[in-house]
Protein backbone atom coordinates (compact mmCIF):
# COMPACT_ATOMS: atom_id res chain seq x y z
CA UNK A 1 0.00 0.00 0.00
CA UNK A 2 1.66 3.77 -0.60
CA UNK A 3 1.02 6.49 1.96
CA UNK A 4 -1.50 7.97 0.75
CA UNK A 5 -4.02 4.99 0.23
CA UNK A 6 -6.03 6.38 2.32
CA UNK A 7 -6.41 9.99 0.86
CA UNK A 8 -5.70 9.47 -2.47
CA UNK A 9 -5.20 5.79 -3.84
CA UNK A 10 -3.26 4.77 -6.60
CA UNK A 11 -5.63 2.08 -8.46
CA UNK A 12 -4.51 0.36 -11.49
CA UNK A 13 -6.61 -0.65 -14.41
CA UNK A 14 -5.35 -3.24 -16.39
CA UNK A 15 -4.23 -2.21 -19.70
CA UNK A 16 -4.33 -5.89 -22.00
CA UNK A 17 -7.47 -5.00 -23.29
CA UNK A 18 -11.25 -3.61 -23.21
CA UNK A 19 -12.54 -0.44 -21.41
CA UNK A 20 -9.67 1.03 -20.15
CA UNK A 21 -9.68 4.47 -20.61
CA UNK A 22 -13.38 4.76 -19.38
CA UNK A 23 -12.25 3.32 -16.58
CA UNK A 24 -8.91 5.27 -15.95
CA UNK A 25 -10.90 8.75 -16.32
CA UNK A 26 -14.31 7.60 -13.88
CA UNK A 27 -11.58 6.73 -11.20
CA UNK A 28 -9.56 10.09 -11.55
CA UNK A 29 -12.64 12.27 -11.67
CA UNK A 30 -13.07 10.54 -8.10
CA UNK A 31 -9.66 11.29 -7.04
CA UNK A 32 -8.26 8.30 -7.39
CA UNK A 33 -4.43 8.16 -8.87
CA UNK A 34 -5.63 5.93 -11.82
CA UNK A 35 -2.86 4.23 -13.94
CA UNK A 36 -2.73 1.48 -16.61
CA UNK A 37 -0.97 -1.64 -15.50
CA UNK A 38 0.66 -3.98 -18.16
CA UNK A 39 3.59 -5.49 -16.05
CA UNK A 40 4.37 -6.88 -13.18
CA UNK A 41 5.90 -4.49 -11.25
CA UNK A 42 3.67 -2.20 -12.20
CA UNK A 43 0.99 -4.29 -9.94
CA UNK A 44 3.09 -4.32 -7.76
CA UNK A 45 2.66 -0.21 -7.00
CA UNK A 46 -1.10 -0.44 -7.09
CA UNK A 47 -3.73 -0.16 -3.97
CA UNK A 48 -6.47 -1.54 -6.07
CA UNK A 49 -7.13 -3.02 -9.74
CA UNK A 50 -9.81 -2.57 -11.75
CA UNK A 51 -10.11 -5.75 -14.43
CA UNK A 52 -11.83 -3.76 -17.29
CA UNK A 53 -15.00 -5.52 -19.78
CA UNK A 54 -13.48 -6.83 -23.09
CA UNK A 55 -12.99 -10.56 -24.07
CA UNK A 56 -12.69 -12.90 -21.20
CA UNK A 57 -10.23 -15.30 -23.28
CA UNK A 58 -8.19 -12.90 -25.17
CA UNK A 59 -7.74 -11.37 -21.67
CA UNK A 60 -6.50 -14.14 -19.60
CA UNK A 61 -4.30 -15.16 -22.92
CA UNK A 62 -2.63 -12.06 -22.95
CA UNK A 63 -1.91 -12.02 -19.41
CA UNK A 64 -0.39 -15.33 -19.61
CA UNK A 65 1.76 -13.70 -22.28
CA UNK A 66 3.06 -10.90 -20.21
CA UNK A 67 3.51 -12.88 -17.08
CA UNK A 68 0.51 -11.25 -14.93
CA UNK A 69 -1.36 -14.26 -14.34
CA UNK A 70 0.18 -15.65 -11.81
CA UNK A 71 1.33 -12.31 -10.20
CA UNK A 72 -2.75 -11.34 -10.38
CA UNK A 73 -3.64 -15.09 -8.92
CA UNK A 74 -1.24 -13.77 -5.66
CA UNK A 75 -2.60 -10.49 -5.72
CA UNK A 76 -6.45 -11.35 -5.20
CA UNK A 77 -5.09 -13.90 -2.41
CA UNK A 78 -2.77 -11.65 -0.82
CA UNK A 79 -6.05 -9.38 -0.13
CA UNK A 80 -5.38 -6.55 -2.80
CA UNK A 81 -9.11 -5.10 -3.45
CA UNK A 82 -9.68 -5.94 -7.71
CA UNK A 83 -13.34 -5.24 -9.72
CA UNK A 84 -14.19 -6.72 -11.84
CA UNK A 85 -16.60 -5.60 -15.05
CA UNK A 86 -18.11 -8.04 -17.47
CA UNK A 87 -14.83 -10.02 -18.81
CA UNK A 88 -13.25 -9.06 -15.23
CA UNK A 89 -16.16 -10.40 -13.72
CA UNK A 90 -15.44 -13.98 -15.48
CA UNK A 91 -11.71 -13.06 -14.55
CA UNK A 92 -12.58 -13.60 -10.84
CA UNK A 93 -14.49 -16.24 -10.73
CA UNK A 94 -13.82 -19.67 -9.49
CA UNK A 95 -15.58 -20.96 -12.13
CA UNK A 96 -16.68 -21.19 -15.44
CA UNK A 97 -19.98 -22.74 -17.79
CA UNK A 98 -19.88 -21.47 -21.14
CA UNK A 99 -16.01 -20.84 -21.10
CA UNK A 100 -13.60 -21.70 -23.74
CA UNK A 101 -11.51 -25.23 -23.57
CA UNK A 102 -8.96 -24.38 -20.82
CA UNK A 103 -9.92 -20.64 -20.41
CA UNK A 104 -7.97 -19.44 -17.31
CA UNK A 105 -9.10 -17.01 -14.56
CA UNK A 106 -7.42 -15.39 -12.06
CA UNK A 107 -10.37 -16.49 -9.19
CA UNK A 108 -10.74 -15.69 -5.49
CA UNK A 109 -14.90 -15.65 -6.24
CA UNK A 110 -16.68 -18.44 -4.67
CA UNK A 111 -18.85 -17.44 -8.01
CA UNK A 112 -19.90 -19.89 -10.94
CA UNK A 113 -20.08 -17.16 -14.18
CA UNK A 114 -21.78 -18.07 -16.82
CA UNK A 115 -19.94 -16.60 -19.69
CA UNK A 116 -21.85 -14.58 -22.97
CA UNK A 117 -25.23 -15.38 -21.01
CA UNK A 118 -27.31 -12.76 -21.84
CA UNK A 119 -27.15 -13.54 -25.72
CA UNK A 120 -24.32 -12.32 -28.39
CA UNK A 121 -23.94 -8.48 -29.61
CA UNK A 122 -26.94 -8.09 -30.68
CA UNK A 123 -28.74 -8.88 -27.25
CA UNK A 124 -27.08 -6.29 -25.68
CA UNK A 125 -29.70 -4.23 -23.47
CA UNK A 126 -30.22 -1.50 -20.25
CA UNK A 127 -31.91 -2.03 -17.04
CA UNK A 128 -32.06 -0.12 -14.53
CA UNK A 129 -30.82 -2.11 -11.54
CA UNK A 130 -31.00 -1.99 -7.37
CA UNK A 131 -28.18 -1.94 -5.85
CA UNK A 132 -26.72 -2.35 -2.50
CA UNK A 133 -25.18 0.18 -0.80
CA UNK A 134 -26.38 3.02 -3.26
CA UNK A 135 -29.63 5.05 -3.03
CA UNK A 136 -31.62 4.54 -6.07
CA UNK A 137 -31.09 2.55 -8.97
CA UNK A 138 -28.30 2.23 -11.29
CA UNK A 139 -28.60 2.21 -14.62
CA UNK A 140 -26.71 -1.00 -16.06
CA UNK A 141 -25.48 -1.53 -19.66
CA UNK A 142 -25.20 -5.32 -20.61
CA UNK A 143 -22.94 -6.11 -23.37
CA UNK A 144 -22.42 -9.84 -24.39
CA UNK A 145 -22.57 -9.83 -20.54
CA UNK A 146 -22.24 -12.93 -17.92
CA UNK A 147 -24.30 -13.71 -15.31
CA UNK A 148 -23.90 -14.76 -11.82
CA UNK A 149 -25.23 -18.77 -11.72
CA UNK A 150 -24.55 -19.61 -8.10
CA UNK A 151 -22.27 -18.23 -4.98
CA UNK A 152 -20.72 -19.20 -2.15
CA UNK A 153 -21.46 -18.98 1.69
CA UNK A 154 -18.80 -15.57 1.75
CA UNK A 155 -20.06 -13.73 -1.43
CA UNK A 156 -22.97 -10.89 -0.80
CA UNK A 157 -25.10 -10.69 -3.82
CA UNK A 158 -24.92 -6.86 -4.51
CA UNK A 159 -27.33 -6.92 -7.35
CA UNK A 160 -30.05 -8.87 -9.50
CA UNK A 161 -32.04 -7.83 -12.80
CA UNK A 162 -35.55 -6.95 -11.73
CA UNK A 163 -37.20 -7.32 -14.88
CA UNK A 164 -38.11 -9.13 -18.35
CA UNK A 165 -37.14 -12.69 -19.33
CA UNK A 166 -33.54 -12.52 -16.92
CA UNK A 167 -35.42 -11.46 -13.79
CA UNK A 168 -33.73 -12.70 -10.70
CA UNK A 169 -30.06 -13.33 -12.39
CA UNK A 170 -27.85 -12.11 -9.97
CA UNK A 171 -25.36 -9.37 -11.77
CA UNK A 172 -23.29 -7.87 -9.37
CA UNK A 173 -21.15 -9.42 -6.39
CA UNK A 174 -19.02 -8.37 -3.42
CA UNK A 175 -16.39 -11.18 -1.39
CA UNK A 176 -14.40 -8.92 0.58
CA UNK A 177 -11.70 -7.00 -1.55
CA UNK A 178 -13.14 -8.14 -4.29
CA UNK A 179 -16.31 -6.55 -6.55
CA UNK A 180 -17.94 -7.38 -9.36
CA UNK A 181 -20.13 -6.89 -11.89
CA UNK A 182 -21.45 -8.31 -15.18
CA UNK A 183 -22.30 -4.79 -16.97
CA UNK A 184 -19.90 -1.62 -17.82
CA UNK A 185 -20.18 0.89 -15.41
CA UNK A 186 -17.84 2.80 -16.89
CA UNK A 187 -20.15 3.46 -20.09
CA UNK A 188 -22.76 5.13 -18.07
CA UNK A 189 -21.19 8.36 -16.74
CA UNK A 190 -22.46 7.51 -13.21
CA UNK A 191 -19.36 6.96 -10.71
CA UNK A 192 -21.08 5.30 -7.84
CA UNK A 193 -19.76 1.61 -8.24
CA UNK A 194 -16.39 3.05 -8.79
CA UNK A 195 -16.78 5.11 -5.67
CA UNK A 196 -17.77 1.97 -3.74
CA UNK A 197 -14.54 0.11 -4.68
CA UNK A 198 -12.52 3.40 -4.05
CA UNK A 199 -13.98 3.29 -0.61
CA UNK A 200 -12.94 -0.57 -0.34
CA UNK A 201 -9.73 0.02 -1.22
CA UNK A 202 -9.38 3.05 1.21
CA UNK A 203 -10.80 0.76 3.87
CA UNK A 204 -8.40 -2.04 2.77
CA UNK A 205 -5.27 0.40 3.04
CA UNK A 206 -6.89 1.79 6.86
Amino acid sequence: MTSEASTRPRIGVLALQGDVREHLATLRGLGADAVAVRRPQELDEVDGLVLPGGESTTMSKLARIFDLLEPLRQAAKGGLPMFGTCAGMIMLADRIEGGTAGQETIGGLDVVVRRNAFGRQVDSFEADVAVAHLDRPFHAVFIRAPWVEAVGPDVEVVATVATGPATGRIVAVRQGHLLATSFHPEVTGDPRLHGLFVDIVRETAG
